[in-house]
């Protein structure tokens, strides 16, 4: 059977307050998680969604994981192989730049190892009810704790 994990991260400026949610599907159960964070990016908003569904998924024998996200940024970056080019370049991106959010990377390579989710990019604040329903949930708690 197939769990699926659909994810979203917000942030209110960038940097800002931001929030992510995740959205897990298994067979007719849904299960929905968010968070909040004082002071962040949108990107690592994006990595966070996925890191803490993820985290929620318990592995089991023949279970397949795909996480659902309209982030170009984590979806390519696994998708593409970044992270593997990031790895043995000791953590630099082409340009010879450190690569932002190592310490996400690091536990999304874990889970990943631990999962193997495949990654599927959706289109964002369209007609994905899933996508849709992250983004309220990431954008409700940011102003749950912002008032």
């Amino acid at each position: 059977m197939t769990l699926k994990v659909y994810t979203d991260g917000a942030c209110s400026g960038n940097p800002g307050p931001g929030g992510w949610a995740a959205v897990l599907l298994y067979g007719t159960a849904k299960k929905e998680i968010c968070g909040f964070v004082p002071n962040t990016t949108n990107n690592r908003m994006e990595l966070l969604a996925a890191i803490q569904g993820l985290k929620a998924v318990k592995p089991q024998p023949d279970l397949k994981v795909e996480l659902y996200s309209d982030s170009a940024y984590l979806v390519n970056a696994v998708n593409q192989n970044w992270l593997t080019g990031w790895q043995q370049n000791n953590w630099r991106t082409s340009d010879k730049k450190d690569v932002k959010n190592k310490d996400l990377w690091l536990e999304i390579i874990e889970l990943n190892r631990k999962l193997s989710p495949t990654y599927i990019k959706v289109k964002g604040h369209s007609d994905n009810k899933y996508n849709n329903r992250c983004d309220e949930l990431a954008v409700a708690i940011i102003k749950k704790n912002t008032k």
